[in-house]
Formats: structure tokens, C-alpha cells, sequence
């Protein structure tokens, strides 16, 4: 028999989070912005705004604890802890995004959904390097440099996505877990897609996309990557795996696609990384061999 869950706090929680994303969002709103290229590049409204969204799950999951669960130890419960083996859960939770981009994008390159330049790095030039075009070879002191700048930019960007995991993964997904796991990553995954809507709506994720593809783009991309994100959080016991891997998937995951493209053929995440469907196949073979491995050893 599964356990009955406290709904009134869960649909507090996402009230709050959801009101708290529109509340962040209202300037860009207010001003009609429209993002319609799929360029990496942020205005630093854009930044700013993005910036405070991204602390509102974890607000909401405060406000929460202190209506609902006063007296809860607030750090064990969004899984705050460390521990000898977290350390390991972190590097996993960073390799496993690239590499699954990298399966992506060799999913899309097969298909021809992606057009790599291996060669000469002509998007990474474009994009990253401007001032190394026209230069014979690969540039790899601008990799390195790139390589660095993004860890440096992961590093400074980690409060923001501790503030998006401690309330989608500290605080939503424990509470939905007692009613079986399935149910957990499926309602966490359409909560946290649908914390999105203001930006999907301005293009942000899919830009020059019809808001409804969008919106079941994102959809289905939320669900497949939030029992990624369940399964280290799982492992270790801690919230913090998670919070690396939504960085890698929020970060890396995005340039990569762009550091390997042709620049004659910029790379689009309706069709191309962890946001299309190479990507949802890439995710969708590692959860079979996660269930496969699970089923095999309750069989042991």
C-alpha cells in the first residue's frame, strides 16, 4: 500500500514557485522581449531576470518548511548532507551530461539533424573565438581557454541552480516519492517544465518555435532528464548531485553543441542536444539500463 502524501504543501510549493518565476520574469514581459535566435548569447536583463527565477524554488520550499514542517531539520531534509561518496556522485553527475550530449549529438549527426566541423571548429570560432578565424589548425589554446572560462562560469553559477534543486529535487521530489517513483519524476518533471512557461512563451528555450511546441518540447524534455537528476539524488542521499548535473545540463550541455557545430549550420534545440529528440533518445537508453540494472538485482 503506498503512503498518502501531504498535498496541501505540495500544491503551496508549487504555487509559490510558479508565482515567484512570473513575478521574476515580469520585466522582460513588460517589455515584449521576444528571443528569436538560438544564439547562446544574454542581455544582462535577461541575466538578471533568469538569475532571481532561479532562487525562487528554493524560497518557496522555506516558506513551506516554516508553514507546514515547523520543527524540520531544514538541511537533512532538502538533502544538504555530505558524506565520502558525495564527492564521487558530483563527478558522475557532470560526466553523465556530456556524455549524453555527445551522444545526442552523434544521434543527430547519423541523421543528419547536426552538422559537426571537426576540423577546423568553425562554429566554436564563430561563436567563441571570432578573433582565431582565418587561422590554420585547431585552435587549442582558445579550447583551453574556453574549457576554463566555462568550469569558471559553472562554479560562480552554482548558487542559482542550488536555489532551482533544493525546491525540485530537496524538497518536491521526497515529498511525491512515497507514492512510488514513477509518479515522483513524472509530476516533479510537468512541475518543473511547466516553472518554465514564461520563458517558453518569450523563446527562450526554443526560439522562432510556436509556443505549443515549445511548451510539449520542453515537456518531454523536463520528464525524460528529472529521473536523472532523481537517481543521484537517490544514490548519495544529497541534493547536491543534482544540483551538478542541472549545471553541466544548463551550461556545458548547451555550448558543446556549439563548440563542435559547423558555423554554416548553427546548431538549434529543437533539433539538435539534450532538448531534442537525439537528446530524448540519448536519456532514454540510459534510463532503460538504469531500470534493466534495477530490475536485475531485485531478481538477484
Amino acid at each position: 500500500m503506498r503512503t498518502k502524501i501531504a498535498v496541501r504543501p505540495v500544491l503551496a510549493f508549487t504555487a509559490l514557485a510558479w508565482a515567484g518565476m512570473w513575478v521574476a520574469m515580469l520585466p522582460l514581459l513588460i517589455s515584449g522581449f521576444q528571443r528569436t535566435s538560438s544564439d547562446i548569447d544574454m542581455s544582462t536583463l535577461e541575466q538578471i531576470c533568469i538569475g532571481a527565477a532561479m532562487l525562487t524554488p528554493a524560497l518557496a520550499a522555506f516558506v513551506v518548511l516554516r508553514r507546514w514542517e515547523r520543527g524540520t531539520p531544514i538541511r537533512a531534509t532538502l538533502g544538504l548532507t555530505w558524506n565520502r561518496r558525495t564527492a564521487l556522485e558530483c563527478l558522475l553527475a557532470l560526466v553523465c551530461p556530456l556524455a549524453l550530449t555527445l551522444l545526442a549529438l552523434a544521434i543527430g549527426t547519423a541523421t543528419g539533424t547536426y552538422h559537426p566541423d571537426l576540423t577546423d571548429f568553425s562554429g566554436f570560432r564563430r561563436q567563441f573565438a571570432p578573433e582565431t578565424t582565418g587561422q590554420q589548425g585547431v585552435p587549442l589554446t582558445a579550447l583551453v581557454l574556453w574549457a576554463g572560462s566555462l568550469l569558471l562560469q559553472m562554479l560562480i553559477s552554482l548558487p542559482l541552480f542550488f536555489g532551482e534543486e533544493l525546491g525540485w529535487q530537496g524538497y518536491l521530489f521526497p515529498r511525491l516519492r512515497p507514492r512510488g517513483p514513477v509518479f515522483a519524476v513524472l509530476v516533479t518533471g510537468v512541475v518543473f517544465a511547466l516553472w518554465h512557461l514564461p520563458t517558453l512563451l518569450m523563446g527562450g528555450q526554443y526560439p522562432g518555435t510556436s509556443w505549443p511546441v515549445a511548451i510539449g518540447s520542453f515537456l518531454i524534455s523536463c520528464v525524460l532528464v528529472v529521473p536523472i537528476f532523481a537517481w543521484l539524488r537517490s544514490r548519495s542521499a544529497s541534493v547536491l548531485p543534482a544540483v551538478v548535473a542541472h549545471t553541466a545540463v544548463s551550461t556545458a550541455s548547451v555550448h558543446l553543441p556549439w563548440v563542435l557545430a559547423d558555423a554554416d549550420n548553427p546548431p538549434h534545440p529543437l533539433t539538435t542536444g539534450l532538448t531534442a529528440w537525439p537528446g530524448w533518445l540519448a536519456i532514454a537508453l540510459l534510463l532503460a539500463v538504469l531500470v534493466i540494472r534495477r530490475r536485475s538485482r531485485g531478481s538477484d
